[in-house]
């Protein structure tokens, strides 16, 4: 199996479901804490192995590019006034190796991830989606992944278990009854929500794909509402060869859901030397008043 080094991040979406934020700001750029979501998946690649990333943006999203560019403006101020911390931390996202294309429509996420053709140059690729993060301190979601896709030499797609009933739906692994070291062998997914998804594998959004997986999403027929998915193109490439899906230690927050984002913003202030103490304080006041 050829090193993984190259990862996809589409982030064209409209996030509709963050409206009226959205109607002006990129979902990815929304920030947790002090630090955008797009960020978060970055870092995750790059802890991961990968040393080259593309991003699919779309109208609108100028400022993901503007993120990871150089402002010289701004570093000579944080150097003028001494803020040396600040000065090394936006450095060093500027020196990010990151690429862009651009998806001209909203055709779904195998359409984003079609303008990546030219970009992988025939080696399996990571992909990572902007909603999931998938925190794990010791070993990124990404490079659980990519061990499993040079240890079985096939596609992989992550999932994970299901502790709680689902009020959105999730795509769920179908068929699968057993597993070898948290290995399934991916077959079909269907789409589920409600207290039916406990206990079942769900599918996460991080996926290493190998290059033939191009053709297939050629051959993928638009759904009704012109989009083409990657979830069709999964399927047909299991009809042909063997696609398996990885069960992925972490916490994973859909920050595309309000609810999952609170908790994201919450439980990661929690993990700051500098916020935690006063924060969890302020928690502890904040709870103990509502249940006055």
């Amino acid at each position: 199996m050829k090193k993984i080094r190259k990862a996809v991040i589409p982030a064209a979406g409209f996030g509709t479901r963050f409206l009226p934020a959205t109607k002006s700001i990129p979902k990815e750029m929304i920030p947790i804490v002090d630090k955008p979501v797009i960020q978060y998946i970055v870092e995750e690649a790059l802890q991961s192995g990968i040393e080259e990333i593309l991003i699919i943006t779309g109208h609108g999203k100028r400022s993901i590019e503007d993120h990871f560019d150089t402002n010289v403006e701004l570093e000579y101020h944080l150097r003028q006034q001494g803020k040396l911390n600040y000065l090394e931390e936006v450095q060093k996202i500027s020196e990010i190796n990151v690429h862009y294309i651009r998806q001209k429509h909203m055709r779904g996420l195998g359409d984003a991830i079609l303008c990546a053709e030219s970009f992988i140059d025939d080696k399996p690729f990571a992909v990572l989606l902007g909603d999931d993060i998938i925190y794990n301190e010791q070993r990124p979601a990404m490079q659980q992944l990519m061990q499993a896709c040079e240890n079985l030499g096939s596609s992989v797609v992550a999932c994970q278990k299901l502790t709680r009933a689902q009020i959105v739906l999730r795509n769920i692994l179908k068929g699968v009854t057993t597993s070898r070291d948290g290995i399934y062998r991916f077959l079909d997914m269907e789409k589920e929500k409600g207290e039916a998804v406990v206990g079942k594998q769900a599918i996460l959004g991080r996926y290493v794909l190998t290059p033939d997986i191009f053709e297939i999403l050629h051959r993928v027929q638009p759904r009704e509402d012109g989009e083409i998915k990657l979830a069709d193109a999964l399927k047909l490439m299991a009809s042909r060869q063997s696609v398996y899906a990885c069960e992925i230690e972490g916490k994973r927050y859909d920050v595309g859901n309000k609810l999952d984002y609170l908790k994201a913003t919450v439980e990661y202030a929690l993990q700051r030397d500098d916020l935690k103490e006063n924060f969890a304080s302020y928690l502890t006041d904040i709870i103990l008043y509502h249940l006055d």
